[in-house]
């Protein structure tokens, strides 16, 4: 699908789609409870990937909606016959082969190749270290446990999703575990948001530093929950703001623990022209926005870069080739991106949607300026599928084709 957007102005109140990163963390918890009530879920295709993996595992599911009752996971008695599929949801595949490594019987799952691409070492090491199945062919990955409590050293600078993939786990097993994560911890706060998810539906811990100490045998107790707002998707309609745009974003909840929250700060800090670096060691989702407004204003130099390359596309990359067709030259380093300071035009060629919904949303907003058309504009379903719809009520001009 390709959108054209026309130089249009975004003005009005819209309330905040729901957090896709709650929403995985509120359906496993609520999942492996006796039964759960979760509201506000946006049915992207990175939820549809959660919940199909989840029913598949043996979870009762109800949905209605945007509200989905379910419950009844036991992962250490499940064996499904079919093989999990995540399709491009990385979240879906690292959260759920922990709790496929409670079985003793041989799970499979799959997805993309792209997914399947994505680094994964972390659980081969542990697997190799604690003498479980392991098996990637292919588009699939065959694993087998059972996993049981105990030490357990992770890297922190590769992603936090290995880290809460075995949060939600080692509650389940029958002895106490130690988590430590070693290394320069990134994404802290999609830790605390998993820690949050765990203690709304009654998991203790203990946690001290990069420590977490975690007692076995525990049940997740039921509750009935609404997602919250999305910080991370609220960061492109914001961002109509600095190109001379009146919207508000309601729904989104101050206090959350959200990293993407600090969008506004780092607009006003690009805004200014403050050629302090930005880094992106903990927001790295807000990257391709950031390097938008960067090159509508006035530059931008980015730290904490490097893990760009493991996303939907390696946005690094792919910014620095769209914004070219745009007239503003990036620097691409090995953990450093430079967005230099250049006249913005309407881009001279179609602009590529590199199959990653935020460089989409990205370039939607950019484009909302100068004008131009994006190719591969279905990618926004992965996180925000109603986002064209969104900014049309807000008054940006988009033609679907």
């Amino acid at each position: 699908m390709n959108v054209i957007i026309k130089p249009s102005t975004a003005r009005r109140c819209i309330t905040a789609p729901p957090s896709k990163s709650m929403a995985h963390r509120d359906l496993i918890c609520g999942a492996l409870s006796a039964g759960s009530v979760i509201t506000n879920v946006a049915w992207s295709e990175d939820m549809k990937a959660t919940l199909r993996c989840l029913t598949a595992l043996g979870a009762r599911v109800e949905q209605d909606g945007d509200t989905v009752r379910i419950g009844g996971l036991t992962p250490a008695t499940t064996a499904p016959t079919e093989p999990l599929d995540c399709h491009e949801s990385g979240s879906t595949l690292r959260f759920m082969i922990p709790l496929c490594l409670l079985s003793d019987k041989p799970i499979t799952l799959t997805g993309t190749e792209r997914l399947m691409q994505r680094p994964l070492g972390v659980y081969a090491d542990l697997c190799a270290q604690k003498g479980l199945r392991f098996e990637p062919s292919g588009n699939t990955l065959t694993v087998c446990g059972p996993l049981n409590g105990g030490r357990y050293t992770i890297p922190g600078d590769v992603s936090s999703q290995f880290i809460s993939g075995l949060l939600f786990a080692l509650p389940l097993a029958k002895e106490d575990s130690v988590l430590e994560i070693t290394g320069k911890a990134e994404s802290l706060s999609y830790i605390d948001l998993t820690l949050k998810a765990l203690t709304d539906f009654g998991i203790l811990f203990c946690r001290a530093d990069n420590t977490i100490r975690i007692p076995g045998g525990q049940t997740y107790r039921p509750r009935q929950t609404a997602v919250e707002g999305d910080w991370s998707n609220a960061a492109f309609l914001e961002a109509f703001n600095l190109f001379g745009g009146e919207v508000t974003v309601e729904g989104l909840d101050e206090n959350s623990p959200q990293g993407d929250r600090v969008y506004r700060e780092l607009f006003a800090h690009l805004d200014a022209g403050d050629t302090t670096p930005v880094d992106l060691t903990d927001c790295p989702d807000l990257a391709p926005i950031l390097f938008a407004v960067a090159a509508a204003k006035n530059g931008g130099v980015f730290d904490g870069t490097a893990r760009l390359k493991i996303k939907e596309s390696d946005r690094a990359a792919a910014m620095q080739t769209e914004l070219s067709k745009c007239g503003i030259p990036v620097t691409v380093e090995e953990n450093r991106v430079i967005v230099h300071k250049a006249t913005l035009h309407a881009p001279d060629t179609i602009i590529d949607g590199h199959n990653d919904h935020r460089i989409v949303m990205a370039m939607s907003v950019l484009c909302s300026l100068v004008g131009g058309e994006i190719a591969g504009a279905e990618a926004v379903a992965k996180s925000y599928p109603n986002f064209f719809d969104d900014i049309e009520k807000l008054g940006i001009q988009v033609n679907t084709q």
